[in-house]
């Protein structure tokens, strides 16, 4: 049996993790400015997390929501409390498609409407609902297709206001990334958040935050999305929550009321991944690393923006996007094969930081004259190409 094609790879294989760097097998080490999609949120292999799961692992690893988990219930309350969020409601599941699945059904539920707002460039995830309000042909098939969702130009607000005058009965939700992560890090203007909630709150529709890559601290707030100083009905979150373990979740409005049945999941909340995610919360809390997300990140934004050859350096703390013009095309490559550093891009010429919220200024300080000095090797390797077409 061979392994389904889907995904395009890289040539290496990580053995190790610790920390912002990881190991190949030839034990070559990598600083690793990607987090594997956002996911390592307090660092790799974090003591107190391997810890945590280790312990419950030793008591027990899963029974179905068909009990009592008190783990749960911790996790909630700790969860309300670094959040902000402690009026709410919890649901939690495996990852964050399924947030969005969940919190898109949950919002037609509630109104009993089906359309949905969604914004270009968006990345929602690839299960059914959430993947028909991703903003990415390729990756709909025909099945996911629906004329439910409407998309609109992202931080357009007279877009947004036309579309309620012609639709406002129909909508049931709209759902917006605080920063768009797989779109290339496009921030939603505050003005644009709070005009979503005025217009959710007028015509009986939900205000969903996917905050499945910009939340749990990463752009130097809790949920991005709190930049704008007004409260989403649902929060979607998935990514750092684990640190790694596959878990994800919904935070619900209170006067979104539940029903039995509505909702369901078979993992999602077993004892290890309360384990995994109360971990995340305490070192998040006892190392202070939403303060520490917006203070490394607005350093390492501010010293980026002093490179010259970067452009539309932008982001909040510690997600980060620029732009490389195309004789830096093959900078992303340069970095991990030629100086051993994991980024992340966007399609066409995006590279994307989303480091462990745990990363050192030194290993910040690292990257930066790392990426100098792979630009200038890219424009050194560009003039001898140009100049071996001229002979």
């Amino acid at each position: 049996m061979v392994l389904f094609d889907v995904y395009p790879l890289n040539n290496i294989t990580v053995t190790k993790a610790q920390g912002s760097y990881v190991w190949d097998e030839n034990g070559v080490q990598y600083l690793d400015m990607y987090g594997g999609h956002a996911v390592i949120s307090i660092g790799h292999t974090h003591p107190h997390w391997v810890k945590r799961i280790e312990e419950q692992l030793e008591q027990i690893a899963f029974y179905s929501n068909s009990i009592n988990i008190p783990i749960q219930q911790e996790l909630a309350n700790k969860l309300g409390k670094l959040s902000g969020k402690e009026e709410y409601q919890l649901f939690l599941c495996n990852s964050g498609a399924e947030a969005n699945e969940n919190a898109l059904k949950l919002a037609s539920f509630h109104n009993g409407k089906k359309k949905i707002v969604a914004f270009n460039k968006s990345f929602h995830g690839r299960t059914s609902l959430a993947v028909a309000a991703t903003d990415n042909k390729n990756i709909v098939a025909p099945v996911n297709e629906t004329d439910n969702v409407i998309f609109l130009p992202f931080n357009d607000e007279k877009a947004l206001k036309q579309c309620f005058r012609d639709f406002g009965d129909e909508i049931s939700s709209v759902i917006i990334e605080g920063i768009q992560g797989v779109g290339g890090i496009n921030i939603a203007n505050e003005s644009f958040l709070k005009l979503i909630r005025v217009l959710c709150d007028e015509h009986n529709a939900v205000y969903i935050a996917d905050s499945v890559q910009c939340g749990y601290g990463r752009s130097g707030l809790f949920f991005s999305h709190d930049y704008a100083g007004v409260d989403a009905d649902i929060y979607t979150m998935a990514k750092g929550m684990g640190n790694g373990f596959p878990v994800g979740g919904i935070l619900i409005a209170p006067h979104i009321k539940p029903k039995h049945g509505m909702l369901g999941t078979t993992f999602g909340g077993n004892h290890l991944a309360c384990a995994a995610a109360l971990a995340v919360l305490e070192v998040i809390e006892e190392e202070k690393l939403i303060d520490v997300a917006k203070q490394r990140g607005q350093y390492l934004l501010n010293r980026l923006k002093a490179i010259e050859d970067l452009e539309n350096v932008r982001g909040r703390g510690l997600m980060i996007g620029f732009d490389v013009p195309e004789h830096l095309k093959d900078l992303k490559k340069k970095l991990l094969f030629d100086f051993n550093i994991f980024t992340g891009e966007a399609k066409p010429n995006v590279i994307r930081l989303l480091p462990a919220l745990t990363i050192t200024r030194k290993q910040v300080d690292e990257f930066l004259e790392t990426v100098k000095e792979a630009i200038e090797e890219l424009k050194a390797e560009s003039k001898m190409l140009k100049a071996e077409v001229v002979q």
